[in-house]
């Protein structure tokens, strides 16, 4: 479905495209965390907001976060929903291949009382990839038993 997708965003689609979606696939299979979707206002005039809904054990929470820049907001609204105290020491964008409809591969690194984990994702949306690779690394620190808790309001 997500190859679908890409191939009806981009014009051209390359071995590295297929790569980084089959890895970023493998990777998030088991996650208590999925992003569902991610809305993005951003701009000159600010503040940035971020809408998001992000599947937790079958629940589907939504939540909206403002942020200083569109990534800031993206991960703030991840924090509003999934509350926990990390430690960003990483974040890092590559275009998994040339052309302005490149996929973008991020990844990011938290650590939280001397647990550091990193986390991947790919999209063609730069923003997507951070969600997806910010959530990757927080399923990773619940993995190892660092307290990561949905939200406790109703939807």
């Amino acid at each position: 479905m997500r190859f679908k997708a890409l191939a009806d965003r981009k014009k051209h689609v390359y071995d590295e495209d297929i790569e980084a979606l089959v890895d970023d696939n493998i990777a998030t299979a088991h996650d208590r965390a999925k992003l569902i979707s991610l809305s993005v206002i951003a701009g000159t005039r600010g503040p940035q907001r971020a809408t998001m809904k992000i599947e937790i054990d079958g629940r589907v929470i939504t939540e909206e976060a403002e942020g200083n820049g569109p990534v800031d907001a993206t991960f703030n609204c991840i924090k509003a929903i999934m509350p926990h105290e990390v430690t960003l020491e990483l974040y890092q964008v590559h275009a998994v291949t040339e052309g302005t409809d490149a996929q973008a591969e991020v990844s990011v690194r938290l650590s939280r009382d001397g647990n550091s984990v990193t986390g991947r994702g790919a999209d063609p949306d730069t923003l997507v990839s951070s969600a997806r690779a910010y959530l990757m690394a927080l399923n990773k620190l619940e993995a190892r038993g660092a307290r990561v808790h949905p939200q406790r309001a109703a939807e």
